[in-house]
């Protein structure tokens, strides 16, 4: 059973990163763009909720992709970890009392995938396996290469 599990491991993980990213970038397009809800849009410019949607918008996107996913992912963490601390926390000290679950949910979600990577379905195991290839068969053409003295 276990030897199972490890096997859809990169698979689990790859639908993970989906989740995670689409409901990330969801957010974000609402908060900028008033799109998936009816709050208002967040002013242009303005510290710190622009700058923490443009990084859901962004960073989301990235994440659902799986392109920079570790990068996108820390960067992402470290916002939530921001918004808890800074927004929510001052109010409560719990994240139930202090409507600040989504941030702490993001911010563990996101750290988690700075340590997995995309797994299965993400640009970024396209790239690292076309990567591998393109190198290995570079050097299949020099290791038949005849030496010249």
């Amino acid at each position: 059973m276990s030897a199972r599990l490890n096997n859809a491991q990169p698979y689990a993980i790859g639908l993970f990163r989906l989740v995670i990213g689409l409901l990330f970038a969801c957010h974000g397009a609402r908060s900028l763009f008033g799109v998936l809800g009816d709050e208002p849009t967040v002013p242009t410019g303005t510290w710190p909720g622009w700058y923490a949607a443009v990084i859901e918008l962004v960073g989301g996107t990235l994440v659902l992709l799986g392109l920079g996913t570790r990068a996108a992912s820390f960067i992402a963490s470290g916002a939530m970890a921001y918004a808890y601390f800074d927004v929510h926390q001052p109010s409560a000290l719990m994240p139930i009392q202090n409507q600040g679950e989504l941030a702490a949910a993001f911010c563990w979600a996101f750290f988690l995938l700075v340590f997995t990577g995309s797994g299965a379905f993400g640009v970024d195991r396209f790239l690292a396996k076309r990567s591998s290839e393109t190198t290995k068969t570079s050097r299949e053409k020099t290791d038949k290469a005849p030496v010249a003295a």
